[in-house]
C-alpha cells in the first residue's frame, strides 16, 4: 500500500509501522513464486487406522442439493482425539461403548466428518444382506 510522497519503490508496513523497500524485478525472479505452504489435513497424522470407542451415534444431514440421513458415530479414538465418523453401508447396531476401528477418508456432502468406521472389525458387523 503506498502511502504519502514517498517514492514508488517504498511501502508502508501497516503492522510493525516501519518503512521497508520492495523487491526488485531480479530479487523477484531470483527467489521465485511466492508458494503459501498448508497445514497438513491429516486427521489421524499421518496413520491409516485408529481404534476408537463409540461415545454417542449420530444422524448427521448433508450439504445442499443432497437430501438423507447419514448414520454417524462419535468416537473417542485411542490418540485420545474425538471425532465424528461415517457409518456405511444400510442399517449397523453400534451403541455407546462398542469399539471401532476408524480409517481414513471423509465424507464429501457431510461436513466436519473425515473418517470412516470400518465394517466386519470389531463390534461394528458386516452389511446384512436381504433375501
Amino acid at each position: 500500500m503506498l502511502l504519502g510522497p514517498w517514492p514508488y519503490g517504498i511501502v508502508f508496513n501497516n503492522t510493525s509501522q516501519q518503512m521497508r523497500e520492495m523487491a526488485s524485478l531480479y530479487q523477484m525472479h531470483r527467489t521465485g513464486p511466492h508458494v503459501k505452504i498448508h497445514p497438513p489435513r491429516q486427521p489421524l497424522d499421518g496413520k491409516p487406522f485408529a481404534k476408537g470407542v463409540v461415545l454417542k451415534t449420530l444422524i448427521k444431514k448433508p450439504k445442499k442439493p443432497n437430501s438423507a440421513n447419514r448414520k454417524c458415530v462419535l468416537v473417542r479414538l485411542s490418540t485420545g482425539k474425538e471425532m465424528v465418523a461415517y457409518v456405511p453401508g444400510i442399517g449397523h447396531n453400534l451403541q455407546e461403548h462398542n469399539i471401532v476401528l476408524c480409517r481414513v477418508g471423509r465424507v464429501q456432502d457431510v461436513p466436519g466428518v473425515k473418517l470412516k468406521c470400518v465394517r466386519g472389525v470389531y463390534d461394528l458387523n458386516h452389511v446384512i444382506k436381504n433375501k
